[in-house]
């Protein structure tokens, strides 16, 4: 009676997204062996950027922390302009192709290709691949399949994305219902975000990260203030210099940030969250420093977990460059002068230069996300 085995058990167990999408490859592969990859790239609606997010295919990266604007890529535009999938059995066709990510899935070998674009309640959350080093595999029988393959994988990422969402805005709303104030802006979250999205990417391939991680890391980051909730307003928005005490009060925010989201992933049942720590870990460390003079536990240098020392170079940079009631925004220049002073010392150096390599980079985000009277 129980002599069948479910090809798609793994989907049932409490295991990692990635580890499912491989897991769904491998039972592709048993009807289709010429399926070699399965990806999924994001998009961000705020800036139109498509980035690769997710893949099944091991030692097998053509595209690797890489985004671009989705106007640069017109194939995939007219996808989701036509909300349809599209077949090309023959990769020759776009061999001609100008664009980074044409010219490295070429370079990769692969012959023929399968896009179905993704949504949710009818907005665009990104595009899922089937990739083959085979041409004209794509037949009407193949296809039938991997749609229903393709809504599977699509739902997995859209179910953990929309966790995502929820648990970032119970954190919020708990933020909203407990005081009305204004510690930061959204302007300031969406720029320090960015930064260290982009400190994650240029570390990528030196501390061997993923795109899973880096996307992560763009989505946690906004959250990692989030204990200020718990200080009083006298102490948070006081206008001049904290006393001691004060001071000593203030930096509870970081404990009682992590404790917060602790609860919220126990009530909630978000316990199997891809990368949960990476949250837990922003939270509680940000604010330590490599010389060990942080808080709230003193650690140093690699000690103190990449995503909080990553997270702590974009947000002195984006305070030090934004104006405040007691001072006004310093200059790009004066800001990466005081970032190489603290390097090595509070500031981890490896993300500090991370972050001085993509100047250009760095603008472009402040041109996006300027601050407004409505921030």
């Amino acid at each position: 009676m129980f002599d069948h085995y479910d090809l798609l058990d793994d989907l049932n167990k409490p295991l990692p997204l990635r580890d499912k999408i491989v897991s769904a490859h491998h039972s592709v592969q048993d009807k289709f062996p010429f399926i070699s990859r399965i990806a999924i790239a994001l998009y961000d609606t705020k800036t139109r950027i498509l980035k690769t997010y997710m893949d099944s295919s091991g030692e097998d990266k053509p595209l690797t922390h890489y985004q671009a604007p989705l106007d640069n890529a017109p194939s995939l535009k007219e996808i989701l302009a036509k909300g349809l999938p599209r077949v090309v059995n023959n990769l020759v066709t776009f061999e001609d192709g100008t664009h980074e990510h044409t010219q490295r899935i070429g370079r990769q070998g692969y012959a023929a290709s399968y896009t179905m674009p993704i949504f949710h309640n009818g907005e665009f959350v990104g595009f899922l691949f089937f990739n083959s080093h085979e041409s004209d595999v794509f037949t009407e029988n193949v296809l039938s399949i991997l749609d229903i393959y393709g809504h599977l994988i699509a739902l997995m990422v859209v179910n953990e994305l929309s966790t995502l969402k929820v648990m970032s805005a119970a954190l919020k709303t708990t933020s909203g219902i407990t005081h009305l104030r204004d510690p930061e802006t959204g302007s300031h979250l969406d720029r320090m975000s960015r930064y260290s999205r982009l400190i994650a990417e240029s570390l990528a391939d030196q501390y061997d990260l993923n795109d899973a991680y880096i996307e992560h890391i763009f989505m946690f980051s906004p959250l990692h203030d989030i204990g200020k909730i718990s200080i009083p307003d006298s102490i948070l928005l006081k206008p001049g210099p904290l006393s001691e005490d004060e001071r000593s009060i203030m930096n509870t925010h970081a404990s009682k940030g992590r404790k917060m989201i602790d609860d919220i992933v126990a009530n909630f049942g978000f316990g199997n969250l891809s990368n949960i720590d990476i949250l837990k870990n922003i939270a509680e460390f940000h604010h330590e420093a490599v010389n060990g003079s942080g808080y709230p536990v003193g650690k140093m240098n690699d000690d103190i977990p990449l995503e909080a020392r990553i997270i702590a170079v974009a947000d002195v940079f984006d305070a030090l460059t934004s104006s405040r009631p007691y001072k006004e925004a310093w200059s790009n220049e004066r800001a990466f002068n005081m970032l190489k002073q603290l390097a090595g010392e509070k500031l981890d150096s490896d993300c500090v230069y991370a972050l001085l390599e993509n100047q250009q980079k760095v603008e472009l985000i402040q041109q996006q996300f300027k601050e407004s009277v409505y921030s």
